[in-house]
């Protein structure tokens, strides 16, 4: 944990707060288990004090603004004069990932960027949870902290030191991302560059496999999947107020347990990601069953930089390429998929 940057945020948090600039401030506070936090929504200017940076902060925040935000006016529409209606603004504490799907969500007009003031964070990377959990063999963690690059635990047996680089999350290892791409005021100074050259070595390595191997990878990691929308729920771009699979007319997918629906869902969900996902690791974290679906994400997101030359939130002058259309593409991939 950063002081300096933790009494920036404090305070920049506060002064907005206290001068009318923000309605609402998300950003993250102490979680009750050791070596985790949570996200927090602070109103008051006393409330800032809560606010923490840490090696714990996994969530990307920007899933809560477009919820802040829609339900916001949506209640204003209900009020019958229009001048008394009244704008919310939200403040929030973002990572690279984060603020990248901040850059998203202005580029879909989900809200504007007066609607938002950004307090951006240099991020080195946050614990995978699950990678912790399996050096520590799955014991209860009762004490815990990070210090120069250590990460000291006390369990039930006894008492432990691991490499922080050990249990960073797979997508902060290789994320090239990781200030942020835009905010309104920085606390600290930028995090050094983490390993973005590696970033699809693991896909390299899946795009090697015959189509056979790559089908059945795809079988066996979906047939995991328990259908609990953990992955959506988490995910910053899924904000559609109803989810295609839960339509009904047309009805896309069934709602079965059966493996082709589930493969389906999975499939759709995967392909509504396009040029959209900013490897933030939250369908990752939140996915009880440990589905590699970041393999897909990847594979995607190298697919659109390769023919689009362009990757998810990077630029807030690009064009999502879900969102354009070239009247002389010769749509190649229609004859040649």
């Amino acid at each position: 944990m950063d002081e300096k940057i933790n009494a920036k945020i404090r305070e920049e948090a506060g002064k907005l707060l206290a001068d009318g600039k923000v309605d609402i401030v998300i950003g993250y506070e102490k979680g009750t288990l050791p070596l985790t936090s949570t996200p927090v929504f602070i109103t008051k200017p006393e409330e800032a004090e809560r606010l923490v940076w840490d090696e714990g902060c996994y969530q990307n925040l920007a899933k809560f603004v477009t919820d802040i935000l829609s339900a916001h006016k949506e209640a204003q529409r209900k009020i019958r004069n229009p001048e008394d209606r009244k704008k919310k603004t939200v403040g929030i504490i973002a990572k690279g990932c984060t603020s990248r799907s901040i850059i998203l969500h202005l580029q879909e007009r989900q809200y504007d960027r007066d609607e938002i003031v950004i307090i951006g964070v240099p991020c080195t990377g946050y614990i995978d949870r699950k990678k912790l959990a399996i050096l520590v063999d799955n014991e209860e963690i009762v004490e815990g902290s990070v210090s120069s690059g250590q990460v000291s635990v006390k369990t039930t047996s006894g008492e432990k030191k691991i490499a922080l680089t050990d249990v960073l999350a797979d997508n902060c290892i290789t994320c090239r991302f990781n200030n942020p791409v835009i905010s309104d005021v920085m606390a600290g100074d930028p995090a050094p560059a983490m390993q973005p050259d590696k970033e699809y070595e693991k896909i390299e390595a899946i795009e090697k496999l015959s189509t056979d191997e790559r089908f059945a990878y795809f079988v066996k990691e979906m047939s995991k999947c328990i259908r609990c929308y953990a992955c959506r729920q988490a995910c910053p771009s899924c904000y559609c107020k109803i989810c295609f699979v839960e339509q009904t007319q047309p009805q896309f997918t069934g709602l079965s347990a059966d493996a082709s629906d589930t493969q389906l869902f999975q499939m759709l969900r995967i392909f509504h990601m396009v040029g959209r996902c900013v490897d933030c690791g939250s369908c990752v974290n939140a996915c009880p069953m440990g589905v590699d679906l970041r393999a897909y994400l990847k594979k995607l997101d190298k697919d659109v930089l390769e023919l689009f030359e362009t990757r998810a939130g990077a630029r807030i002058e690009d064009v999502p390429p879900l969102s354009t259309y070239r009247e002389n593409d010769k749509e190649d991939f229609i004859y040649h998929p």
